[in-house]
């Protein structure tokens, strides 16, 4: 196995993690009925993010907490649902990848779940 070293490797990554999130009947009603993500636009935009974050491309210029803190008020967004997401996202990387980037990409995914919950929380207060 080798490292993420480029969007292509991005793009497998959250190709890979979605399907994943789409088959588990505990989470993926958050993308079909409560978002109702069109996953061939949604791919992009989810690539340009992690490639921003880990590769330092830049590009993705969408406020992320304002997404989560919408998609909360039409449907919780709970501890255990973000437990799953983070699961089935470290499971993706591991089954793919190894390496400084790797790690940085699962290091930064488990500090976005904490912001966004700790974002949801005071807001819920």
């Amino acid at each position: 196995m080798i490292d993420i070293q480029n969007q292509a490797d991005l793009y497998l990554l959250v190709d890979e993690f979605y399907k994943k999130l789409l088959s588990d009947d505990s989470i993926s009603y958050i993308f079909t009925d409560v978002v109702k993500i069109k996953i061939e636009e949604h791919l992009p935009i989810l690539v340009t993010f992690w490639s921003q974050a880990i590769l330092g491309t830049g590009g993705y210029v969408k406020n992320l907490t304002q997404i989560h803190l919408d998609i909360n008020k039409k449907e919780p967004l709970t501890p255990e649902l973000f437990t799953i997401w983070l699961n089935h996202f470290y499971a993706t990387v591991d089954e793919n990848f190894i390496g400084e980037k790797a790690e940085k990409i699962k290091t930064q995914a488990l500090s976005i779940a904490t912001i966004m919950q700790i974002k949801i929380a005071q807001e819920n207060t």
